[in-house]
């Protein structure tokens, strides 16, 4: 077991241990579950939590179904570091769970998934859905409050409470994160970034978005929420639609390189072509997309370089939702060189060669995401699924 720590964040002394707190509430169900400081140098959603569990049990706040806040990297969290061998949210993978069990000698982030995996595991089989997983975050560059989330249906409907930018599909250029994991098995799962990292208006964010999350599980009613138009305002800054956005690029730092970043880009920004980013040992990385510049890395730790994003029209997504209500999917197994996986029901095997000639776009717009080549073929993941045994 990780011991507790005292630390101090954003000028407050703080206790941090894996359960930041829990509340059973009047009714069985639902349950959310949110997660801070994945990343021990993103404290402002551990913050967020004490102070979310300090004010509804200070005001008595009615509370329905269940709700636990834990902490993520509490070695990392005492360091202020991101990590200290490998990312923890890099590593919910299937074949790292299955070493959780098999192996006891296990380095400082396996040791703390281990302990995560089993908390969750126990609620999972104990408590009643739907299940909501929120995972708090924080950039190392300046970006107004957004949302990242696997392009399921259920994802989206819960993100619509929230009319801030909603970046669809992050998990084709990630490997391992814990969110993804969460959506194999059929779970709402949203990743918030608050601001940057040393902002105290990453905690506020955090907070903010805390309240409207428990009110749209309808945890809380929000007439219980002193400050829920605020909140709402705040986060949106007082936009009312809701902007989802696509990956077109992502620039992944090679191990031994020097990576630097131009001086001064912001999260969304907008960029041009031929717009230099960045250096790499020296020599200009060039943008070979027009778009907005998305998580640009301006710490030591991580090999996420920078992302560049593009908006999608309201005419993909209706189209998007109207296929998959209809399960037209089914068609795309009819193409040739699409089978379905035989043991994994959510999965089809492409061939390349016809992947050459049916866009990656037409599989997201069923509901499938790229996975990897595997014997020569590439898989297909369905992101909507419906909820299972999680293992």
């Amino acid at each position: 077991m990780i011991n507790q720590i005292e630390i101090e964040s954003f000028n407050q002394k703080i206790s941090v241990q894996r359960v930041l707190g829990k509340i059973i509430g009047t009714k069985e169900s639902p349950t959310v579950i949110a997660i801070g400081g994945i990343h021990g140098n993103e404290r402002a959603g551990v913050n967020a939590l004490l102070k979310v569990f300090k004010t509804i049990a200070s005001e008595k706040i009615p509370f329905k179904g269940n709700f636990y806040g834990i902490s993520g990297n509490i070695n990392a969290i005492s360091k202020n570091v991101r990590f200290q061998n490998v990312d923890l949210n890099r590593i919910w993978t299937k074949e790292q769970i299955l070493k959780l069990h098999l192996e006891n000698d296990l380095d400082e982030e396996s040791s703390e998934q281990k302990e995560i995996y089993h908390i969750l595991k126990k609620i999972l089989e104990t408590d009643k859905g739907p299940f909501y997983f929120l995972d708090l975050h924080t950039t190392s560059a300046d970006t107004q409050p957004f949302i990242t989330i696997s392009d399921s249906l259920d994802n989206r409907r819960y993100s619509s409470n929230f009319s801030i930018p909603t970046i669809l599909g992050i998990e084709e250029f990630l490997d391992g994160p814990l969110l993804t994991y969460i959506n194999e098995f059929g779970h709402v799962a949203l990743g918030f970034e608050a601001g940057q990292h040393q902002k105290e208006v990453s905690v506020d964010n955090c907070i903010a978005f805390l309240w409207l999350a428990l009110v749209a599980a309808k945890c809380i009613k929000k007439r219980h929420v002193k400050k829920h138009r605020f909140y709402k305002h705040s986060l949106s800054m007082f936009i009312e639609n809701q902007d989802f956005y696509k990956i077109d690029f992502k620039y992944t730092i090679k191990p031994f390189e020097d990576f630097k970043m131009v001086a001064g880009y912001k999260n969304f920004q907008e960029i041009e072509k031929n717009d230099v980013l960045a250096y790499s040992n020296g020599k200009k990385l060039i943008s070979d997309f027009e778009g907005k510049i998305f998580m640009p890395l301006y710490q030591q730790k991580g090999d996420d370089g920078y992302f560049i994003i593009s908006k999608i029209s309201k005419f993909w997504l209706n189209t998007s939702r109207f296929l998959r209500k209809v399960h037209f999917h089914h068609f795309l197994k009819l193409l040739p060189g699409v089978t379905s996986h035989k043991k994994k029901p959510y999965t089809l095997i492409v061939n390349p060669k016809t992947a050459q000639f049916l866009a990656t776009e037409i599989f997201h717009l069923f509901g499938y995401r790229k996975k990897v080549l595997k014997r020569g073929k590439l898989h297909f993941i369905k992101r909507d699924r419906k909820v299972n045994e999680f293992l």
